[in-house]
């Protein structure tokens, strides 16, 4: 199913993929559905093609935040008091384009900024809050080790290698981020059913927190806002605001069973694809934050607060 910009389903389109990937299985206003990580739900307990249930069990009561417009569901929340920190894997070829100089800006000055601040409105079950620190501790490269067509589990192989390799430090506390140049794809939906992604995995024997971001250069329609930056590099700034968005959510639903809504849907995947107030910058381009010295176009993300709304700050 196509949707606008491939991260946010809207309610009618979400319960029709629920029908269409439940079988038999009737859908209604009362369904309630489990995060995919991917930016749609999955109706919870509904049998998936292998006849299995998928997901979790139906989350008891209304959880922390209801009236927020998005539950807590008892999962394990990123609350270290030091931050979270995260690690870029930059696959394929970066030769001659800035995006690792953009891109490594960004994970340099989105922690303590008024726009990752909305994330302390989350909390874990002991009522302990996410803290507004993101710590860049490094990256590394891959020169296609999967290939140029990456199955979910050659992603998770991607992280595991460079991990196990000791390229990269085994961290429970980090999101390690699986950056793609344009002539790589990921064969379960990018450019038609997502930008990117979070999810989580057993790497050395432990729980992993790792991220898919495409590069929107391969489908500039679906995966960019703009067809220019405000950094002058059209697919760099697409990914600043694909990575923010899948960031906060793996900080505030790590394991895919913490904070969601109803129908699935994560902190960013309820303000997806909207920007607020914009300005414009030297280049003609649209952005509506400053993080460092530079200017981005990043999506709004949910306040889990005063009933529940987006911002781009808090």
């Amino acid at each position: 199913m196509q949707v606008k910009k491939h991260w946010a389903v809207a309610a009618s389109a979400l319960l029709a993929a629920a029908a269409a990937h439940a079988g038999t299985v009737k859908v209604d206003e009362d369904a309630e559905f489990s995060p995919t990580g991917k930016g749609w739900g999955e109706l919870v307990n509904s049998p998936g093609a292998n006849g299995h249930a998928r997901g979790a069990a139906k989350p008891g009561g209304g959880g922390g935040g209801a009236s927020n417009g998005i539950n807590y569901n008892g999962g394990p929340v990123m609350t270290n008091v030091n931050g979270t920190n995260i690690y870029y894997i930059w696959y394929g070829n970066w030769s001659s384009n800035t995006a690792p100089t953009i891109l490594t800006d960004l994970a340099n000055h989105i922690g303590g900024s008024p726009y990752f601040n909305i994330n302390t409105t989350y909390y874990d079950k002991a009522g302990t809050k996410v803290t507004n620190r993101i710590n860049y501790l490094g990256s590394t490269n891959d020169a296609y080790s999967q290939g140029t067509a990456l199955s979910d589990a050659a992603i998770q192989a991607v992280v595991s290698k460079a991990i196990t390799g000791g390229v990269l430090p085994k961290d429970t506390n980090a999101v390690y981020f699986v950056l793609t140049s344009a002539d790589v794809n990921a064969t379960s939906g990018f450019c038609t059913q997502y930008c990117g992604w979070h999810t989580h995995g057993t790497i050395g024997g432990s729980d992993i927190k790792y991220s898919f971001v495409g590069n929107p250069d391969r489908c500039p329609s679906a995966c960019a806002a703009q067809t220019n930056g405000p950094n002058g590099n059209a697919g760099a700034d697409g990914m600043a605001s694909i990575i923010s968005h899948e960031l906060e959510e793996a900080v505030t639903d790590p394991d895919l069973n913490a904070w969601f809504d109803r129908r699935g849907m994560e902190n960013a995947d309820k303000c997806a694809w909207t920007f607020g107030t914009e300005s414009t910058a030297s280049n003609g381009a649209k952005y509506n934050m400053t993080l460092g010295t530079r200017n981005f176009l990043i999506q709004q993300n949910w306040v889990n607060a005063s009933g529940g709304f987006c911002a781009e700050a808090f």
